[in-house]
């Protein structure tokens, strides 16, 4: 058995123009979620979700690589997505796109922060690379 493996891939989404029924709903965004995790090779451990009144979900999905987690203003289209995962058997970017594309998002400002990069002195950094897109739906919008 290897050194523990401390880097890991933080996604940190803002999805803008989304469906405000998906976004206002807890259980179908449990179920993107979970669907996310097999897109994206992870391995679900627990999840918790809570509908806010009188509007907006708080959610998380724990996956042995770390997290996915949401809080959404479905009044305004708009979701913060977070997806964290350790280690390199995972592909978080491809359940981002899955969860932008259940969401039906129409923009996304998306931060990819390379976590946990172990320096010398026995500290930790990160690294950010930032990009936006306009994404495709219904064939309208940008690309």
């Amino acid at each position: 058995m290897g050194e523990i493996e401390t880097i890991g891939f933080h996604y940190v989404v803002e999805a803008a123009g989304c469906d405000p029924e998906v976004l206002g709903n807890a259980d179908k965004i449990r179920q993107i979620f979970l669907e996310a995790a097999k897109v994206g090779n992870m391995e679900v451990k627990s999840s918790y979700f809570f509908k806010f009144s009188p509007t907006g979900v708080s959610g998380v999905v724990i996956v042995a690589e770390s997290h996915i987690s949401v809080h959404t203003w479905p009044e305004k289209g708009y979701a913060a997505l977070d997806v964290y995962t350790c280690g390199t058997k995972a592909d978080p970017e491809k359940a981002v796109d899955y969860i932008l594309e259940q969401f039906k998002a129409k923009y996304a400002h998306v931060s990819e922060i390379k976590r946990g990069i172990e320096e010398d002195d026995d500290t930790f950094t990160h690294m950010i690379m930032t990009w936006e897109e306009a994404l495709r739906r219904n064939g309208n919008g940008g690309g």
